[in-house]
C-alpha cells in the first residue's frame, strides 16, 4: 500500500510543488570558508510528512520518474544559484547528485546543457556528485559522458570514494575533480587505525593524481583535526552546517564561513 501510494504521488509530486532541496556547505579545512553547497532533495508529502531521498528515490529509478524529478533538481539548483550570486552573495558551486539511470539516459548531456543556457547559469558552477560504483558499471560510457560535462565546465566528484573498486588506472582517465570521502570511514577514524589508515591512503591518491579529495560526515572537532593533519582539502558534516532550506543559504553564504553547529548532531 506504502509503495502504491509513494508511486501514485510521485507522479503528481512534481506538478503540486511538493519536492524540496536543503543545501548543505562544503568547506576549505584550510580557510574555513564555503566553496560549494550539495543539493539534497526531500519530498514534503501531504500525508507522510517530509520524505528522504532513501524513502523514494529507489522507486523513482524504477518507475523512470527519476528523469522528470532530477531535471527539476538540476533547473532548481541553477535558478537558485543564480538568484544568489545576482543578489551579490559569493559564487559557489552547487552539487547534485545523479543516479546510474541519470547518467545513462538518452541525450543527458544535451539536457544539462539546455539547462544551463535556459537558466543562465555558468557550467563552472554546477556540480555533479556520481557514485563510484555507478561509474565503474560502464566505464567507457562513463569517460564519454564525463568528458562531455567537463568540457561544459562542469565539476565532476566521485561519491562514496573507498566502496567501490576503482582502480588508480581508470582514475586516470576519468574527467573527475574530486573525491568524496565516505562517512563511513569518517566516522570512526578517531578510533579505527583501518578506516584512519584508508582515508589517509584516498587523500595521498588525490594528492598524486591532483585531485581535490573532499570528507563527507565530519560531526567532531577530532575528526576535524584528523582530517586537517591529513591535508584534506575540503569537508562536509553537521560540525560546520546541517542542511538548511534555500532561504537561510544567504546568511551563510553572507557570512562568509561555515557556523560549527556543535557536536553529536542526532539526525544524519
Amino acid at each position: 500500500e506504502r509503495r502504491m501510494s509513494l508511486e501514485g504521488g510521485m507522479r503528481r509530486a512534481i506538478e503540486r510543488d511538493e519536492f524540496r532541496i536543503l543545501y548543505q556547505p562544503k568547506i576549505n579545512s584550510e580557510t574555513n570558508q564555503i566553496i560549494a553547497l550539495e543539493a539534497l532533495i526531500r519530498w514534503e508529502h501531504p500525508e507522510l510528512g517530509m520524505l528522504p531521498p532513501a524513502e523514494f528515490i529507489a522507486l523513482a529509478e524504477e518507475t523512470g520518474l527519476i528523469q522528470p524529478i532530477g531535471e527539476w533538481v538540476m533547473r532548481r539548483v541553477c535558478l537558485d544559484n543564480l538568484q544568489w550570486q545576482e543578489q551579490g552573495l559569493p559564487k559557489v558551486r552547487v552539487a547534485v547528485n545523479l543516479s546510474g539511470f541519470q547518467l545513462q539516459a538518452k541525450n543527458f548531456v544535451e539536457t544539462v546543457q539546455e539547462i544551463l543556457e535556459e537558466t543562465g547559469l555558468a557550467g563552472e558552477y554546477l556540480e555533479f556528485e556520481i557514485g563510484e560504483t555507478v561509474i565503474m558499471q560502464n566505464p567507457e560510457f562513463a569517460v564519454s559522458v564525463l568528458t562531455r560535462l567537463r568540457d561544459m565546465g562542469i565539476h565532476i566528484s566521485i561519491d562514496d570514494f573507498g566502496t567501490g573498486y576503482s582502480s588508480l588506472a581508470h582514475l586516470k582517465r576519468f574527467s573527475v575533480n574530486t573525491l568524496k570521502i565516505d562517512r563511513t570511514f569518517v566516522r570512526d577514524i578517531e578510533l579505527n587505525s583501518t578506516d584512519a589508515a584508508i582515508t589517509s591512503a584516498i587523500i595521498s591518491m588525490g594528492n598524486s593524481l591532483n585531485l581535490k579529495v573532499i570528507a563527507e560526515g565530519v560531526e567532531t572537532e577530532g575528526q576535524c583535526a584528523m582530517l586537517k593533519e591529513k591535508h584534506c582539502d575540503e569537508m562536509q558534516g553537521y560540525l560546520f552546517s546541517r542542511p538548511v532550506p534555500v532561504g537561510e543559504v544567504e546568511g551563510l553564504l553572507r557570512d562568509g564561513l561555515a557556523k560549527r553547529a556543535g557536536q553529536g548532531d542526532e539526525e544524519l
